[in-house]
C-alpha cells in the first residue's frame, strides 16, 4: 500500500532521485522552461513551488538598506537563513540560489501555482508522455 507516502520514486535509487530532482530544479531556475517527462514534471512541481514560496519572503537588499538600524540585523538574518536553505536544497549552487532570489519577487502577488505543466505529446523512442515545465 502507498498510504501517506510522499513523492514519486521515478524508478531510481534515493541518491540518484535526489540528484535528478536537484538538477531539474537548477535547470528550471536557470532556463525558466524545460522539457521533461510527465512523471518528472509532477515530481518536481511541489519542490520548486516550496522554494519559490520560501524565497518570496526574503527581504531585498534595498529593503535592508532602507530599514532602521534595529530591523537591519533581523532582515539580514532572515535573508541569510533563506540563502542557506536554498543552498542546501540546490546542492551549494550559488548561481541557482541567486537566480531563485531574482525570480521570487515576480511572484509576490501570486498566492501559489508558480509552475505550469503543458503536455506536448509522446516521445518517439519509448512513447513516454512529454511535457513542458515552465515558470508562469
Amino acid at each position: 500500500m502507498r498510504h501517506r507516502v510522499a513523492g514519486k520514486k521515478l524508478n531510481r535509487h534515493p541518491k540518484d532521485r535526489k540528484l535528478l530532482i536537484r538538477s531539474l530544479l537548477i535547470a528550471i531556475l536557470e532556463h525558466r522552461k524545460i522539457t521533461t517527462t510527465l512523471a518528472k514534471a509532477q515530481a518536481i512541481r511541489p519542490e520548486i513551488e516550496k522554494l519559490i514560496t520560501m524565497a518570496r519572503k526574503v527581504p531585498t537588499l534595498q529593503q535592508i538598506e532602507t530599514a532602521t538600524e534595529t530591523d537591519r540585523d533581523a532582515l539580514r538574518h532572515r535573508r541569510a537563513e533563506v540563502f542557506r536553505r536554498g543552498l542546501m536544497e540546490l546542492g551549494s549552487n550559488k548561481k541557482a540560489v541567486h537566480r531563485l532570489l531574482e525570480v521570487a519577487p515576480d511572484y509576490a502577488d501570486r498566492p501559489g501555482g508558480y509552475v505550469r505543466i503543458t503536455k506536448i505529446g509522446m516521445r518517439k523512442g519509448d512513447a513516454a508522455e512529454m511535457t513542458v515545465l515552465e515558470l508562469v
